[in-house]
């Protein structure tokens, strides 16, 4: 028996993980998943490691409410060379944003708005909102009126108009750019507005383009709940979920959990980053990102995401209703956009989570009904609840999408499934 094969089963025969006081856990066979196939994973994920494609990362897959396996790769950081923990703390990016939704959804329940309220309603800046239609010989871009006002809905399927400024070469994008609303750290309610000012890129309702609609919302949690967006957060949501380490900053007591952010250079070599977008997570920003703020630990998330998986109850706190989370993970894409990127995904989008809806034409890594989303640093987390299925994978390496971890890691899981 070769050394890889010895070193699969003597994972697999192991005693089941070290995990956090904290967490339910249960063996793989007591859940119905296979300790050789996850003993598998593991192995992948650390020849990432071994062969310096990445510093770090960890994976958790839970199931029935129980967490199976829970892994922790390489380092925190290539400098201190301190192994990677089970509450390291990540950048989770754009895993900020089903948080958001979260949050606004609360309100939601409250009767404060309905999804199909315009945004200027609360928002008096989006009233009138002008769209693209072409850019003139002196760089002024021509618009016309908005055929319809954006709304609530919109926003948390990214049916708005607005783009991102920075994933995007549009005129439009360019604007966001010039006018610096990209990098700024200034409060929301001075922000906001002065997105608000720009035209659309295209009608709302036209298309799916990503984009700062998430910003918007978490805006909205402070105009509809009267409270900063981070003490709803914190109050509403981290609080009673026992999320302890999650925020818009990382406090100094803590930074020696913080994990280092890495590229690779031209010569394939893993170097800390240079993107100059960077923000420093040890300050407490004054623009508190809804769509990509949040630095959180594996665990943390689990215990949101395991929330949402259960219909909006952990432990015996209730965030949301059944109805809701049914909602927010259901596709609410008009019939006439056929889904992101055109429907060649197979992809739908709920209120802040993308929905599986051909898994075919997604790779035959997801399942029917699954929905998910990631972060820009290469994390991702998945519902499946065909198979009650919550996984997590965190690592902190840029650009987006420079490996295949998240596929890798849903065929793995999914291979796992023994019942």
């Amino acid at each position: 028996m070769n050394k890889y094969l010895v070193s699969l089963v003597l994972i697999a025969l192991a005693p089941f993980a070290v995990f956090a006081a904290d967490l339910p856990k249960a063996a793989p066979a007591e859940a119905g998943l296979s300790a050789e196939k996850l003993a598998e994973m593991k192995a992948h994920f650390q020849a990432y490691v071994d062969d310096g494609r990445l510093a770090g990362l960890t994976t958790l897959v839970a199931r029935k409410g129980q967490v199976v396996d829970f892994q922790t790769y390489g380092a925190l950081d290539t400098e201190s060379g301190q192994p990677m923990r089970e509450d390291a703390i990540f950048r989770i990016y754009s895993m900020t944003k089903p948080i958001t939704g979260v949050a606004l959804m609360m309100l939601y329940e409250e009767g404060k708005f309905a999804l199909d309220d315009p945004v200027s309603k609360y928002i008096p800046g989006f009233a009138d909102a002008r769209v693209f239609k072409s850019e003139a010989e002196d760089g002024t871009l021509v618009t016309e009126p908005a055929a319809r006002d954006i709304t609530i809905r919109d926003l948390m399927r990214h049916t708005s108009g607005l783009t991102y400024g920075v994933f995007g070469n549009t005129p439009v994008d360019k604007s966001y750019l010039k006018s610096q609303l990209i990098g700024v750290d200034q409060p929301m309610a001075e922000w906001v507005p002065r997105l608000a000012e720009q035209p659309l890129l295209y009608q709302p309702g036209a298309a799916w383009v990503y984009s700062l609609s998430v910003e918007v919302q978490g805006y909205l949690v402070e105009v509809l709940s009267g409270q900063p967006f981070d003490e709803f957060l914190q109050e509403r949501i981290f609080s009673p979920l026992g999320m302890t380490d999650t925020g818009f900053y990382v406090p100094g007591d803590k930074l020696d959990r913080f994990v280092g952010i890495y590229e690779l250079d031209e010569n394939k070599k893993l170097v800390a980053s240079k993107n100059k977008l960077l923000q420093d997570f040890s300050i407490n920003p004054q623009f508190k990102s809804g769509g990509g703020g949040l630095v959180s630990t594996t665990t943390d998330y689990w215990r949101f995401a395991q929330m949402v998986a259960n219909g909006g109850t952990l432990d015996g706190v209730t965030i949301l209703k059944p109805e809701t989370i049914a909602m927010m993970s259901t596709n609410q894409l008009p019939e006439a956009l056929p889904g992101i990127a055109g429907g060649k995904r197979g992809l739908g989008f709920g209120l802040d989570f993308a929905v599986v809806l051909d898994p075919a034409k997604f790779g035959n890594t997801g399942e029917p009904g699954e929905y998910f989303w990631g972060g820009m640093a290469n994390t991702v987390f998945w519902i499946d609840p065909t198979h009650d299925i919550v996984a997590i994978l965190m690592t902190n390496i840029l650009p987006n999408g420079i490996y295949e971890l998240r596929n890798e890691m849903r065929t793995y899981v999914n291979g796992a499934i023994a019942d």
